[in-house]
């Protein structure tokens, strides 16, 4: 009997136990690694997803590094033994085979034919059950959020309100006002590649010209370049601040949780995403899925908040954490998922519920509509341009 147990305690490094009782002979061999116990220095990487296998002392081997997964999904852990955090699972598909712990941190698999081990062993997957974009095979907590939250008050400095601008010198009038209406002194980052440029004036405002016609996300990086504050409130040229828009709410939950982005609603519509990928060949490269209203999770601490990939034109970032991203300058008509497609696996993103800003009146302007849609062909170009940066063959909006 071959007895293979295997499992996870949280709040430390993760630790791999072993008892392999093997009949040869009828003699009865007995064998507990030690925790203080080495894997031999022998290393194998796996030429394709670059994972490290270590050669145990016992007929299994196991991963030790380098396996990815997608958050809140069942992925087969390759070259198997033992890793990762939470929940592992088995496809028991032949007899004579026991399976405890199925979904838990503890899977526990007993056969008297090596040959059937073995065969379980390469279906085990992994899921997490916990969202987060940074977490490796540590077993700690990932959050640590107290139940009771204080009032954080907004300091002057801590926030800037970015927009980009073109031909819409009304709107952004309309924003500033409000603005100054409820926040008299945040600094507000104005990136304006309009093509005959007006002054734009006002207390701690900063007006940056650019060429004509640059270009939505070449705008956006020249705004953001120039913030010296923590966080960046990020706000189309066309909303208006109300009532409700309480910039301290985003700063209390962002303080809460490092290495978060949060966003709100605009009129009420939250439009957050996620993404689906499916990792494809060499060749033909994975897909990609955009999936409207659908969550990760709620986000700990905050049941009114969720975790997603995407968000809408109105959100609280940290600099920092954009600035490595950046916006793609190539695209220069019509983009937003586009930016978290790019920051997929480096943003942590969330929305929430009651963070809101209004959207102004739409007003028709043939010169602006001209330079805002995008023709067909501009299209073709763009999902091009993103087939061949991402290594995709599809991607579906």
């Amino acid at each position: 009997m071959l007895l293979l147990a295997m499992w996870i305690y949280g709040g430390k490094k993760v630790q791999m136990a072993r008892k392999t009782c093997i009949n040869m002979s009828n003699k009865k061999v007995l064998w507990t690694p030690s925790q203080s116990i080495m894997p031999k220095s022998e290393l194998i990487r796996a030429s394709k997803i670059n994972i490290i296998l270590a050669q145990p002392n016992s007929p299994l081997q196991y991963p030790i590094h380098g396996l990815t997964v997608t958050p809140m999904k069942k992925s087969v852990i390759p070259g198997i033994f033992l890793l990762f955090i939470w929940g592992f699972s088995v496809n028991n598909d032949l007899e004579g085979v026991q399976v405890g712990g199925q979904d838990q941190s503890n899977l526990t698999i007993s056969s008297s034919h090596l040959d059937h081990l073995n065969h379980l062993l390469s279906t085990v997957t992994y899921k997490s059950n916990v969202y987060h974009i940074r977490t490796s095979d540590m077993g700690r907590d990932l959050y640590c959020v107290s139940e009771t939250l204080h009032y954080v008050p907004h300091k002057p400095g801590t926030v800037t309100v970015v927009t980009k601008t073109f031909l819409r010198y009304n709107e952004l009038k309309v924003l500033i006002n409000s603005i100054r209406q409820f926040y008299p002194d945040i600094k507000i980052i104005i990136a304006d590649d309009s093509l005959i440029p007006e002054k734009v004036t006002g207390t701690n405002i900063e007006h940056y010209i650019m060429p004509p016609a640059q270009g939505w996300f070449a705008g956006r990086n020249l705004a953001v370049s120039q913030v010296t504050s923590k966080y960046f409130l990020w706000v189309d040229d066309d909303f208006v601040f109300l009532s409700k828009t309480h910039i301290e709410n985003f700063v209390e939950v962002m303080e809460a949780i490092p290495d978060l982005d949060l966003g709100g609603d605009v009129d009420g519509n939250q439009f957050y995403f996620s993404l689906m990928y499916e990792e494809g060949d060499e060749d033909g490269g994975g897909c990609m899925k955009r999936v409207h209203g659908q969550a990760h999770s709620t986000l700990p601490g905050f049941e009114d908040c969720y975790l997603v990939d995407g968000v809408v034109n109105f959100f609280l970032a940290r600099t920092d954490a954009v600035r490595k991203v950046g916006f793609d300058p190539v695209l220069k008509r019509v983009a937003h998922t586009e930016f978290f497609i790019d920051g997929l696996g480096d943003l942590l993103v969330a929305t929430c519920k009651g963070f809101s800003v209004g959207h102004q009146q739409r007003t028709f302007r043939e010169v602006y509509s001209k330079y805002r849609t995008q023709t067909r062909n501009q299209e073709k170009e763009k999902l091009a341009h993103h087939f061949f940066k991402n290594h995709l063959k599809c991607i579906k909006y």
